[in-house]
């Protein structure tokens, strides 16, 4: 006896069958990146609530943010491939000009 309830094991599940899963991105060199690039914008008040009393800027820690991004292309200078060796390159470029912007306006 089989009722709407009961499912066959050998049939593969649906979409709506499945586990919900969280999304995982590829594992690659952005991803150790790219998390270092956006707290550095978040505390250079680049990334998040404009609007916000208090965006959380912090230019010591966004400094030091940029020095390890820093680090990380100089310790693996000549391993990267030319699409992550442009990709670590943009990213220093906008915190270093944000960082610059950012320090302008505190010291005219």
């Amino acid at each position: 006896m089989t009722g709407k309830n009961t499912r066959d094991p050998q049939r593969p599940q649906g979409p709506s069958e499945r586990p919900h899963q969280e999304f995982l991105p590829p594992l690659d060199f952005s991803s150790i990146v790219l998390p270092i690039f956006a707290q550095a914008l978040l505390k250079l008040g680049l990334l998040g609530d404009s609007e916000k009393a208090d965006p959380g800027v912090n230019l010591e820690l966004a400094r030091r943010l940029i020095d390890i991004l820093d680090l990380l292309k100089d310790r693996t200078k000549g391993n990267l491939s030319q699409e992550e060796e442009m990709f670590l390159d943009s990213c220093l470029g906008q915190l270093k000009a944000g960082f610059l912007d950012k320090t302008k306006i505190i010291n005219p």
